[in-house]
């Protein structure tokens, strides 16, 4: 498909649209009738909170990832927190954690009186792997929290063979790679976020299954897990007001509950398309000098959260201005490592300050749009401005 260019050669904006990183817009207008029906039907029922809304897209959420208990929650944040709450784990106590991912995963580990020990990634998947936690476990750690970054599974199987080996609970971060499955080597295929003893995601509008609203949820496979995720995230009560655990309040109301569940029926078409895009960068981005395209783990699938590039050489500034000139957004997820940030000096148990992955991916990264309504007019022009800033 051609693009449209100008006269001096230079590829021109795309008529239809401009470019967004992610287009909520059109993606609610492909459903706006469904949607308005359903917010409408929970306004005229005025059950608001934990109404069938919230039932609904429990079992149906459970059904998706095939998990035995969904506990939805208020955000993805709290997510995190009620699953390391629901452990019991102790002041002191430490909980690995990649050094390369948002804020979030680390937060509620030292929000708890919990240590975090931050650990280096792999410098093509972005993920953290059992190689990279083993040498970080001592006889304080209690969990792990591992990151499906940007779209795809973490290698699980060795993380779940080693914190076997030491008893550890593994803590899924699933807020960027909900549909992704992983393959075990006994052929065993499984979800993104049933794959250790928790999982938990994140419904914020730009997620893959974004709600006009946050939200979250949390899921396992343990009855004893669930009823303490539940009486955890219920201000600690199993009987309303009879208080056995101090703990909090969260919860995902009926009218985000209502969307997700038209989001949620098409979320694996709203993968496949996200493919289909990363595909068209792949080949249209290959074989440009000091750009690297997405790596894929050959167990897992991939969601496509972000399209995420590096880019070699320290020209990663001059290409996002190249690509915001011409009409191009682009992110980069992330710009400081988590033990550079402020809020985490003296927090984190090993005290690291340098891991050579993380502190490249810091400065090499960036994101290009993705999202389940891009056309090829976009992806082309997208590719296009991105070839012509290396050729020039």
């Amino acid at each position: 498909m051609a693009t449209p260019t100008a006269p001096d050669g230079r590829a021109q904006l795309p008529p239809v649209q401009s470019i967004q990183m992610v287009d909520l817009k059109t993606q609610y207008e492909q459903m706006q009738e469904e949607v308005d029906g359903a917010i409408l039907d929970v306004v005229r029922s005025g059950a608001f909170i934990n109404g069938p809304a919230v039932k609904q897209f429990q079992a149906g959420l459970e059904e998706f990832l095939g998990s035995a208990h969904v506990i939805p929650c208020a955000n993805g944040t709290d997510a995190l927190q009620i699953a390391l709450m629901a452990l019991d784990l102790q002041p002191g106590d430490e909980v690995i954690v990649p050094a390369f991912t948002y804020v979030a995963s680390a937060e509620v580990i030292a929000l708890l009186g919990l240590s975090p020990v931050m650990v280096d990634v792999d410098p093509f998947t972005f993920n953290v792997t059992a190689a990279q936690i083993e040498p970080a476990i001592t006889a304080r750690t209690k969990a792990i929290i591992p990151v499906h970054l940007f779209g795809q599974s973490c290698d699980m199987e060795p993380i779940v063979a080693l914190a076997k080996q030491h008893g550890l609970h593994i803590v899924e971060d699933n807020a960027q790679a909900i549909g992704a499955e992983y393959t075990f080597s006994d052929g065993q295929q499984r979800r993104t976020g049933a794959l250790g003893d928790i999982g938990c995601t994140s419904f914020y509008p730009s997620k893959n299954l974004g709600a006009y609203g946050d939200g979250g949820a949390i899921n396992t496979d343990s009855d004893e897990l669930a009823a303490r995720l539940r009486m955890v995230a219920n201000h600690g009560q199993n009987r309303q007001y009879y208080h056995d655990v101090v703990g909090c309040n969260s919860r995902l109301d009926s009218i985000q509950a209502a969307v997700l569940n038209c989001k949620l029926t098409r979320l694996d078409d709203y993968n496949a398309r996200r493919r289909t895009a990363a595909r068209y960068y792949d080949e249209q981005l290959a074989g440009i000098d000091g750009l690297l395209t997405p790596a894929r783990l050959p167990a897992s699938t991939h969601v496509y959260h972000q399209y995420t590039l590096r880019i070699a050489g320290g020209r990663r500034e001059a290409l996002q201005q190249h690509l915001r000139e011409a009409g191009v957004p682009s992110m980069i997820y992330y710009p400081v490592p988590l033990y550079d940030q402020d809020a985490f000096r003296g927090t984190a148990a090993n005290a690291v300050d340098f891991l050579p992955v993380t502190d490249a991916l810091c400065r090499e990264v960036l994101s290009l749009p993705m999202h389940s309504e891009l056309t090829e007019d976009t992806l082309a022009y997208v590719c296009q401005t991105v070839r012509a800033f290396f050729t020039t």
